[in-house]
């Protein structure tokens, strides 16, 4: 045991020996001789002659705070970085820190609730089949509930996809048609998105239309758009390179393993799919910003939605956000990885405060370059899940550029009204614009019909 003895230098000041601090912060000596060596919490003096470590009684509130934030969980190198902050800071810091923490819980509890529904509709269908009652079934899936850049003319994205700025090489803008290819001998698209099997077969397919615009204020369109057969995507880039990220991070989804295969993918394959395409995104973005004078500084969120068969899977990064129209009602399938959305869900913040808060642009999780300077943003994976389609359903992904300036009831009006996509991503740009336009706009609109 280490003998406590008071220095000569000690008994001029107030500080305390290692023991009698372990008592007032309530820390063993051997947390606290731990916390030194890491660099968490150094003592106020240490003998140079015994090496006997002294504290001051200040210190025990920040002993304390490394104690609780070990407690949530927070690994030892970011806690050195939040007892180095200031109150308002580390408060921030925090918040980041767990606002990850639920999203990755609530990515591994649909991960759990897919496993349950798949494992229990196997186990179904293995006593179906031992039984002589009936065939294997298919398995269920779990359903998942998230810039910089004048004035100028809407950009148009067509199906092709285009980049932040591009037009089609016809110059007129193609932006509705159907995403998928018809009749018998058709290939390079789904071969159904829906009900399959027998003579009544009913395939599903998708008609969809992209846009971005710059919006009124800024004279650079940052934001990204496409909308495919298989593929549905905005992206909203922020920094020097923010353009080449939202670019890169959606190119990187269009080769995808699975988007080349006929048939539909069971939902296992699907899920490993989306694991796939998320970890491309993310390298695309740090190779794309790479260049970059401050390479750290530039990123870009994601919303996509990866189709095949009767499921679609949702990547979602950031605070672009995913909306479905189903029965008249208006659904957000997204939840945004921001400072202000995480004050909401804890009740800090109402939605209404939220659309004015100074703060409201700040993200807790995008795709960027290296980790960034800035402590509450967090470099992280997009979240990823899956969910089933229906004919009828029409889907809006869009920056928030049109989320923050237009609210859900006029969303709703337009997404509801418009005949078709086309029809319905010009009417949504247009809104935002009569809103201000203070920032660049993207946004997808998708049909899923019915046909055959």
């Amino acid at each position: 045991m280490e003998r406590e003895v008071p220095a000569a230098d000690a008994a001029r000041g107030e500080l305390v020996t290692i023991g009698e601090f372990a008592r007032l912060s309530r820390l063993s000596a051997k947390a606290l001789r731990r916390y030194d060596e890491l660099g968490l919490l150094r003592p106020a003096l240490v003998d140079p002659v015994n090496g006997y470590r002294y504290y001051d009684p200040a210190q025990a509130e920040g002993a304390r705070l490394v104690a609780w934030l070990r407690r949530i969980g927070m690994p030892l190198s970011r806690i050195g970085r939040v007892v180095a902050l200031d109150a308002g800071a580390a408060a921030v810091e925090i918040r980041a820190y767990w606002a990850r923490v639920e999203a990755e819980t609530e990515a591994r509890r649909d991960l759990a609730m897919y496993l349950v529904d798949h494992l229990s509709a196997e186990g179904r269908a293995m006593w179906r089949s031992s039984g002589g009652t009936g065939s294997t079934g298919r398995s269920g899936d779990a359903g998942g509930a998230g810039s910089d850049g004048g004035a100028g003319e809407a950009e148009a994205l067509s199906a092709g996809g285009f980049g932040p700025g591009e037009l089609p090489r016809s110059g007129a803008p193609a932006l509705g048609r159907s995403c998928a290819p018809r009749g018998p001998g058709a290939t390079g698209g789904p071969r159904a998105l829906g009900a399959q099997g027998g003579t009544g077969e009913v395939h599903l397919v998708i008609r969809c239309a992209a846009l971005t615009d710059t919006g009124m204020v800024r004279t650079e369109n940052q934001d990204a758009a496409f909308a495919g057969p298989r593929l549905l995507a905005v992206a909203d880039g922020f920094g020097e390179l923010g353009a080449e990220a939202s670019a890169a991070a959606i190119d990187a989804l269009k080769p995808s393993a699975w988007g080349t295969r006929d048939g539909e993918l069971s939902a296992a394959d699907l899920l490993n799919a989306l694991e796939d395409t998320a970890d491309s995104a993310s390298r695309a973005v740090r190779d794309a910003v790479a260049s970059g004078a401050s390479p750290d500084g530039s990123g870009t969120t994601l919303t996509a939605m990866l189709w095949t068969g009767s499921r679609l899977g949702l990547v979602h990064i950031g605070d672009s956000r995913a909306y479905l129209l189903r029965d008249g009602e208006l659904f957000r399938i997204t939840h945004d990885h921001s400072v202000v959305q995480a004050m909401i869900d804890d009740g800090a913040l109402s939605p209404e405060e939220a659309a004015s808060h100074p703060e409201r642009a700040l993200l807790l999780k995008a795709l960027t370059g290296t980790s960034r300077s800035a402590p509450s943003t967090v470099v992280s994976r997009p979240d990823v899940r899956l969910r089933e389609a229906r004919a009828g359903d029409r889907y809006l992904l869009c920056s928030d550029g049109l989320s923050a300036v237009v609210d859900e009831a006029d969303l709703r009006t337009a997404v509801t009204a418009a005949d078709a996509p086309e029809a319905a991503v010009r009417g949504l740009v247009g809104l935002a614009r009569e809103a201000g336009g203070p920032d660049n706009v993207a946004c997808v609109v998708a049909d899923v019909v019915a046909e055959g």
